[in-house]
């Protein structure tokens, strides 16, 4: 398989950066996105030029640091698909693929396609807490849980925060990744102490990142990897609303 790649290249966080066009020849079909990427990278080094610098660890579809915008699209074609899952026969001979990183003032572009994606780390750590009680742990199955509260805190936790929703964004709102975060504690007993000041301090996190506001495109759930619904997005809203509310904030 031939390729064109375009590939945004950048030095710092302060370069204006910009695409370079590079020409990749027999690509295995059966290889990976990453690892079509491993042998640009290794045919740039035999040239004596840099290699493009990518994030990448599980290559597994689990920690979402794969954070590349391919052709438009966050983590590529394929829905619910990481890039790392991404496989180089989801593409033709001859096509011109163009990569860059996930646009976002919260998502400082750090070197090519590697953005810091602290900010995310930030908003949990403002909130994303449980009180954890000393002295032997309760049977697991002492705390009865309604299965379908279950089942909607399984699907939030699911949220691997790649990034991918503020990505596929038009005004990067960070919603989607706060309200899977916000839900997953808030349907269970175990988040319940800190309920209402979880939600206050993670969505005030959030707008201190300079993250956007949501606008309901749903583009976010359409890009999200793991299929993170919207739903989460209007229980992030009624948690914030009732904690407002109660908490007299």
């Amino acid at each position: 398989m031939q390729l064109t790649l375009k590939v945004w290249r950048q030095k710092n966080r302060d370069d204006k950066g910009g695409f370079e066009t590079y020409q990749l020849g027999n690509v295995d079909h059966h290889a990976s996105f990453l690892e079509m990427f491993d042998v640009l990278n290794d045919q740039l080094i035999n040239e004596g030029k840099e290699p493009v610098a990518f994030d990448h660890d599980c290559r597994e579809g689990i920690c979402g640091a794969c954070s590349m915008v391919i052709n438009g699209r966050p983590h590529g074609p394929l829905k619910a698909t990481t890039t790392c899952q991404l496989h180089m026969r989801h593409f033709k001979d001859g096509d011109t693929i163009t990569v860059e990183p996930w646009r976002a003032k919260g998502f400082p572009v750090l070197r090519d396609l590697v953005t810091d994606r602290t900010a995310f780390d930030r908003i949990i750590e403002a909130g994303g807490f449980v009180s954890v009680n000393t002295g032997q742990a309760p049977d697991a199955n002492s705390i009865l849980i309604e299965k379908e509260k279950s089942d909607l805190a399984f699907e939030a936790a699911a949220c691997i925060g790649c990034g991918a929703c503020v990505a596929a964004c038009k005004n990067s709102s960070a919603m989607l990744f706060v309200g899977a975060k916000v839900s997953h504690l808030a349907l269970l007993p175990q988040g319940e102490p800190e309920r209402s000041l979880r939600v206050l301090k993670m969505v005030a996190q959030m707008e201190a990142e300079s993250f956007g506001s949501c606008t309901n495109t749903l583009a976010c759930e359409a890009e999200c990897p793991k299929g993170i619904s919207v739903t989460n997005i209007a229980r992030l809203n009624r948690e914030y609303l009732w904690a407002g509310l109660t908490s007299g904030k």
